[in-house]
């Protein structure tokens, strides 16, 4: 039942904030129920076969899908995802090989972490461009962008390693690639381009994982069962309230579990959060200023004026600080 809950939860997060599968369950599996950093990671794939698929479809429903980008990611994630597999196969036995994964996910979560912090400074950064006359405002409807066939192939192939190795990365490191490469893609569709190119690359990471009989059932089950309708419970609450708070936390969540499982002593790590915690928003506050806004997003809701923010409302999601 504990199992069951904390899955649940993570369905709630991923579908509130299109991030944060594999990012969180496989961590909980690892430190929070003492399951083997490889079984974790199989087993958090496999969900993911059953997760992904119910978000993909709310998009596909919705016309919120780039496909000639989703192909040209699954052409170069597909494949190094099941080599990621292989490689966790391949790179040494038992218990060195279960030390080698974990610290590999410690690694991936400090990506994601960091890349959450990326994202919303380049969010922030587009509306200084506008406001500033540098950048046209984007129009609600915009034509799909040029794809980038040689940036784009390769960030499948990174992405597509890193899942079949960790199972982090499919919602958290490629969107912020995606944002990166394509910075004129709504929202909605980089959300939506990136979880229907998810659906491929962790049907090939399962197959492997199946293929070598990684997945403990008794874990992948619970797991299944509680993320599936969670997810489904968190898509209708984003549709209500913005998911960045809760992008928020998970950032400092990640990092604190990438530093755990690199091995970091628990106090350094509870030092390094709260130390994050602290920086994090005089940072931010900076660079808001930097660029022109009022320290504080509520400023900005409080005055009205259209000379202060970068836009004249505050956008859906806020910000993601």
């Amino acid at each position: 039942m504990d199992l069951f809950l904390a899955a649940l939860v993570v369905g709630v997060v991923v579908g509130l904030t299109g991030m944060g599968g594999g990012a969180l369950m496989t961590p909980i599996l690892v430190l929070g129920f003492g399951v083997a950093p490889l079984t974790a990671v199989s087993s958090d794939i496999i969900a993911s076969t059953f997760m992904k698929p119910v978000g993909s479809w709310v998009h596909i429903r919705r016309g919120t899908v780039n496909w000639r980008l989703v192909r040209l990611l699954v052409y170069g994630s597909v494949p190094s995802a099941f080599l990621g597999v292989l490689l966790v196969q391949w790179l040494s036995p038992d218990e060195a090989l279960q030390d080698v994964i974990k610290r590999a996910l410690g690694v991936a979560l400090i990506l994601a972490a960091a890349g959450l912090g990326v994202r919303a400074y380049m969010r922030l950064r587009e509306r200084a461009a506008v406001r500033d006359g540098s950048a046209e405002p984007l129009p609600t409807e915009r034509p799909d962008p040029e794809p980038r066939v040689v940036a784009t192939i390769l960030v499948g192939v990174f992405g597509g390693l890193i899942v079949g190795l960790t199972s982090v990365g499919s919602g958290s490191l490629m969107i912020i690639a995606l944002m990166a490469l394509y910075p004129t893609l709504r929202a909605s569709q980089l959300v939506g381009t990136d979880l229907v190119q998810a659906v491929p690359l962790v049907l090939a990471a399962s197959a492997g994982h199946l293929l070598f009989g990684d997945v403990d059932w008794g874990v992948a089950l619970p797991v299944i069962l509680g993320s599936v309708p969670g997810a489904f419970l968190g898509a209708q609450i984003s549709s209500r309230v913005g998911g960045a708070p809760v992008r928020r936390a998970l950032a400092f969540v990640l990092f604190g579990s990438g530093l755990a499982m690199m091995g970091v002593p628990t106090g350094a790590v509870l030092v390094c959060v709260l130390s994050a915690m602290a920086l994090t928003p005089v940072v931010w506050v900076v660079l808001r200023y930097r660029h022109g806004f009022t320290p504080f997003w509520w400023q900005e809701r409080r005055s009205g004026r259209e000379d202060v923010p970068a836009v004249a409302t505050e956008p859906t999601e806020k910000e993601d600080p």
